[in-house]
């Protein structure tokens, strides 16, 4: 019987490998992390951040869970918005990440309603119907079943929940493709290496935007998972995409 295995950027491995390559990746830069986001997206990721917080219609007393959140710059946002009646879960799978976010939330002074818990995405340790709402930013890519993570949001919502993805996607204006490659094949690595000691992980980080799925194939996988109403957003001219979609 032959071995079962995934893509870990354009590499194949076994599957029960990749959350270990996946953790060893973001052990490595979760310190420049947030110095590594503004440079690569020039800072735009934050304009990013703010439209999935618009769009997310949360209020006041509401209870959020932030999917592989790691520094913390939407359960900050969250935080203010639902108050000391609501509960912002920050969560994330690597421990390191988790820390970094943790240590950036008590700086901020956000105490109260926030509380961190290191989980996989594809296995939720939380009751059914629990959140109001659930973001994963940036770290769908990575996991290694991304249906099995889907089902396991959709189980974790309330009915009349949204579950919204930020990542990376395909560019849908003519030419960008070709210009968003040579950026990320070249400059991308080049940067990890200067500025997070580290060209093989922000290697990695470009291989594996081009292996997750295009904005209709990630619309196509959160129906299959039972979620309603499923639409997305290209942003920056499709270089990153925002889904939403609905427990009903």
């Amino acid at each position: 019987m032959s071995e079962r295995t995934t893509h870990f950027g354009f590499q194949q491995v076994p599957v029960e490998e990749k959350a270990h390559k996946v953790a060893e990746v973001f052990h490595s830069v979760a310190d420049q992390y947030d110095v590594m986001n503004d440079l690569m997206s020039f800072g735009i990721h934050r304009l990013w951040k703010r439209y999935t917080i618009e769009l997310s219609g949360v209020r006041r007393g509401q209870r959020v869970l932030d999917l592989a959140g790691g520094t913390g710059d939407l359960a900050r946002k969250f935080a203010e918005k639902v108050g000391n009646e609501g509960e912002v879960v920050l969560a994330d799978i690597n421990a390191s990440m988790l820390r970094v976010g943790r240590e950036r939330l008590l700086n901020k002074g956000i105490t109260g309603n926030t509380r961190y818990a290191q989980v996989d995405a594809q296995h939720l340790p939380f009751p059914d119907d629990h959140f109001d709402c659930i973001t994963i930013a940036f770290g769908l890519r990575n996991v290694t079943d991304k249906a099995l993570a889907l089902r396991s949001m959709l189980r974790v919502l309330k009915p009349g929940g949204r579950l919204l993805v930020l990542e990376f996607s395909k560019p849908v204006l003519p030419g960008l493709g070709k210009v968003y490659d040579a950026y990320s094949f070249k400059l991308l690595p080049l940067m990890g290496k200067v500025v997070a000691k580290d060209a093989d992980s922000y290697r990695y980080l470009a291989e594996s935007i081009r292996m997750h799925p295009d904005q209709e194939s990630l619309r196509s996988m959160m129906v299959e998972a039972g979620f309603d109403q499923v639409d997305y957003y290209n942003l920056t001219g499709g270089i990153v995409a925002l889904h939403r979609g609905y427990k009903f």
